[in-house]
């Protein structure tokens, strides 16, 4: 694989704290991915908003707004993280959908493709740009647009269940499932909308918890304990 799109939730970036970040967490998650691009690997980096936003759960905001509030919170994610790249030896830029002022580029295919084959690391921040897109659907657009070999899932928890094993001691883990049976299945590791899109474009997934150690690693070059999702 040359080129990989890394999807991070931003409630694994807040590692025990389970809000904002942790700097250790975000430290070890870089120097995986600097082993990575070292390796010459192309990596592009997309973060959840989760761990300073949850908009949806609120019953009194407008949806619309909660929402724009969670492209935000993924930007500021995607600043941190990105200097947190720099600090362990790796070139990166943001690429946002909107203006950011001197903060992020603009994203644009050329730009971002451009950007990966120099060796940086880039980070798409700001989701689809608009409302009602999940930061899911937003990574899964554009592993497509920059055509990535696969989408690696990093969550907080280590594959895909049949049921939440935060509830049910007894959960089923997959080790290799299709996108098809996922969505029969309605196994959520990430919504509808980005399964579809995964489903049309034949994107494939590896699913794997990002608190497990060296788990970005051993996903790419050695023992892999997720979840693989093929096409």
């Amino acid at each position: 694989m040359k080129r990989v799109l890394l999807k991070l939730s931003g409630e694994a970036l807040a590692g025990d704290k389970k809000t904002g970040f942790d700097e250790a967490t975000c430290i070890a998650v870089a120097k995986q991915v600097k082993q990575l691009v070292d390796q010459g690997i192309e990596v592009a980096i997309v973060t959840g908003g989760g761990n300073f936003w949850r908009g949806r759960t609120s019953e009194t905001i407008d949806r619309v707004k909660a929402d724009q509030i969670g492209m935000l919170a993924t930007v500021m994610n995607c600043i941190y993280v990105s200097d947190i790249f720099r600090h362990v030896g790796m070139k990166t830029e943001v690429f946002t959908p909107f203006v950011c002022g001197a903060f992020t580029t603009l994203f644009s295919k050329d730009l971002a493709v451009e950007a990966l084959e120099k060796g940086k690391v880039i980070f798409f921040a700001g989701g689809t740009g608009h409302p009602y897109f999940s930061t899911d659907t937003g990574a899964v657009l554009k592993a497509i647009e920059i055509e990535a070999d696969v989408m690696l899932l990093a969550k907080a928890i280590d594959g895909i269940y049949d049921s939440d094993p935060k509830i049910n001691k007894d959960a089923h883990k997959y080790e290799e499932i299709t996108i098809d049976e996922m969505i029969d299945k309605k196994l959520m590791a990430i919504d509808l909308t980005a399964s579809m899109m995964c489903l049309e474009n034949k994107m494939p997934m590896l699913v794997f918890g990002l608190n497990e150690e060296e788990s970005i690693v051993n996903t790419m070059f050695g023992t892999f304990t997720g979840t693989k999702v093929t096409v």
